[in-house]
């Protein structure tokens, strides 16, 4: 085979084979193929787009460019869960530790943030000591030690997707529906895991802003996954204003905390309660999402599931002290209260602007392998549809000094809008496909 001809054929609007699939994405990943001829196929792709079975096909052409996760010794099922990212998003911490806690292994490799999406490594790593870089042993070992697992991917898993995303992020062909699809599945295949739920967010703060955009999406993914033998749901979720509260990553920990605890934000909970039930139900563990929810509740009444979470802090080296007292997470030397200049009621939160302030606060990077403050954020006040009255606090900023917690003020409160009279909060549960 030739690469020339591969390109010439998805050109001209052919449905690749799996052979050529599979020869050219090897290639690429030994070096055979080189970048500027798998940039020409990423636009031909883009442009003239991949079939269900091109898109299985290329799904399992990159996870099998490395290594692939058996978890067949450790504990069957094991589920996992992705979200496509969005604003003050920290539902695995919340989800997957109630899911844990139910008797049902959670096995998951997270991601760091990058520009407005904060990563659930990110987060994490708020834990004095905590390690996420577990090797493929450690990982298997954690998952039937204590059923909970969150780390890094291995750079052994995927590798093919690693090179090829690289590449997409320069030649403007991340918009591919096929190549987000297979790209996020791959990885998930390679992980090991039988179920999969997909949180895909749609929103002003989310990278999907249309509802068909993210239907698209989440219908893709689930095809692939249960094309391939994996048992897979989605839960299209809004991200018309942050969820919870906090937003930057101490922050969202301390958050995360409090809704284990019974304490935290209703949106927050609404989202985790759809997002586990799925993983429940695909994992055999609940007939119907009202058995899901009473036994996801049942985890946070009786304290297992935020014990979970501590065991698996001190599993993964962090200070588990800082589970039971959340105030000693990183704080930010500076804290700035935004009082409402007038009575009403919020009509908009702009989640994307709130996210870009946090980001300029130290709370997300701008740029892969920039540093993250993790003390560093906002806290959002009354949520769309509720009233505040004048001199409430509106948002309150946690910087690292003075200056920029001004230059956040100023964004923060250009990004709330209070009008006279109340308005619907965005649905929260936009869709549920299984």
């Amino acid at each position: 085979m030739r690469a020339v001809d591969i390109i010439a054929r998805k050109r001209d609007g052919h449905a690749l084979t799996t052979a050529e699939i599979d020869w050219f994405v090897a290639g690429f990943t030994r070096g055979d193929v080189p970048d500027y001829q798998a940039a020409a196929w990423l636009m031909a792709v883009l442009l003239r787009g991949m079939d269900d079975r091109e898109t299985a096909d290329l799904t399992m052409a990159m996870a099998r460019s490395g290594d692939m996760l058996d978890l067949e010794g450790v504990a069957r099922p094991v589920v996992d869960k992705h979200s496509t990212g969005g604003v003050g998003d920290k539902i695995t911490l919340v989800v997957a530790p109630m899911v844990a806690a139910t008797g049902l292994p959670v096995g998951k490799m997270s991601g760091r943030g990058l520009g407005f999406s904060g990563g659930t490594l990110d987060k994490l790593e708020s834990f004095d000591g905590l390690s996420i870089n577990l090797t493929t042993e450690q990982f298997i070992q954690q998952l039937r030690a204590i059923g909970l697992v969150i780390a890094g991917q291995s750079a052994d898993l995927a590798p093919a997707d690693g090179k090829l995303y690289a590449l997409r992020d320069v030649t403007a062909t991340v918009e591919s529906v096929p190549l987000i699809a297979s790209s996020i599945m791959s990885k998930k295949i390679a992980a090991g895991a039988d179920a999969i739920v997909l949180d895909v967010k749609v929103g002003r703060g989310a990278f999907m802003k249309s509802e068909q955009e993210a239907l698209t999406l989440a219908r893709a993914m689930v095809d692939i996954g249960q094309g391939l033998g994996r048992r897979v749901s989605a839960v299209v979720s809004s991200m018309d204003q942050p969820l919870g509260h906090a937003i930057g990553n101490a922050l969202e920990v301390r958050e995360a905390i409090e809704t284990l605890q019974g304490r935290g934000p209703q949106d927050l909970l609404t989202v985790a309660l759809a997002v586990g039930g799925q993983m429940l139900s695909l994992g055999g563990r609940a007939d119907s999402f009202e058995a899901g929810e009473a036994a996801l509740r049942a985890t946070i009444a009786d304290g297992s599931a935020l014990a979970k979470l501590r065991e698996m802090v001190v599993a993964q080296g962090g200070d588990g002290r800082q589970v039971d007292d959340p105030s000693r997470l990183p704080r930010a030397p500076v804290v700035l209260a935004l009082p409402a200049g007038r009575e009403g009621y919020i009509t908009h939160l702009d989640p994307l602007e709130m996210a870009l302030a946090a980001v300029g606060l130290g709370a997300g990077r701008a740029r892969k392998g920039d540093p993250i403050d993790p003390a560093v954020g906002l806290v959002v006040g009354p949520k769309v549809g509720q009233h505040i009255h004048g001199g409430e606090t509106l948002v309150t900023i946690h910087a690292a000094n003075d200056e920029a917690a001004e230059a956040a003020a100023e964004r923060a409160l250009a990004a709330c809008t209070i009008g006279p009279a109340p308005v619907q909060a965005p649905l929260l549960i936009r869709h549920i496909i299984a």
